[in-house]
């Protein structure tokens, strides 16, 4: 089996591994998820390189039909999956909305989810930031979190593996490692309005997650509400 193939981690639910790309010279790995809706269509966020394969194991449980960027940094691939499923919808909040112009998305996502996956898939968008937003989502049926990079939870095996020594140094330094899980550094030190983080945090742990999923780092696939009380309590 390739590496990235379709893992389910509940009903409808499943997470897909992508290649690792540079940013800023630091090696990352990338992460899909992919849930079916009721209506068995494909709803897809942060989507990964679209190879062969990848396209093969999407489709092969049901039409792509919604494409989503939880946040500005999270845009390579999206160019290539609206060209492959020209009729699938391209979602993202304004800030992603606002860096790809030469792409066609509905309306910027806020707070509330639209209509196509209220019902299914609920929604936080956490500001209070002058670097950048993110919107966080919540599937219900399997109570599971997905966040993008306001939690990197990367492993000691992952990081001897990929990253420099000294870049190894300021992953602990930074707590975006496994025991933390915090948001990088240099974000975490843009919210200046906190109230705004807090009420976002707040509903976050209302869902009572059993599960977390981010874009980077290990996953967290029980204790779902501990964990974002970790990896949220720089903040306090």
């Amino acid at each position: 089996m390739e590496d990235n193939s379709l893992v389910s981690i509940g009903e409808n639910i499943w997470i897909i591994e992508g290649d690792i790309v540079s940013f800023y010279g630091f090696p990352y790995p990338t992460r899909s998820v992919v849930i079916r809706l009721q209506n068995g269509t494909v709803w897809i966020w942060s989507p990964v390189k679209l190879t062969n394969h990848v396209r093969q194991e999407v489709t092969a449980i049901g039409p792509p039909m919604h494409l989503v960027s939880p946040n500005k940094l999270h845009h390579l691939y999206l160019e290539n999956w609206q060209k492959e499923f020209p009729h699938a919808r391209l979602w993202g909040p304004a800030s992603t909305v606002r860096k790809r112009p030469d792409l066609s998305f509905e309306p910027a996502l806020v707070h509330d989810p639209p209509c196509h996956w209220a019902d299914q898939i609920d929604q936080c968008w956490v500001r209070g930031s002058f670097m950048m937003d993110e919107i966080v989502f919540f599937h219900r049926r399997s109570r599971t979190v997905i966040l993008a990079d306001l939690s990197e939870n990367f492993s000691n095996k992952w990081l001897f593996e990929h990253w420099r020594p000294w870049q190894r140094w300021l992953a602990h330094v930074s707590g975006i490692t496994e025991g933390k899980g915090y948001a990088p550094h240099d974000w975490r030190s843009t919210f200046l309005r906190r109230k705004v983080l807090r009420v976002a945090r707040e509903k976050m742990l209302s869902w009572d997650p059993s599960m977390v999923v981010m874009a980077h780092g290990e996953c967290q696939f029980r204790n779902g509400r501990e964990y974002l009380v970790r990896a949220f309590e720089w903040m306090e």
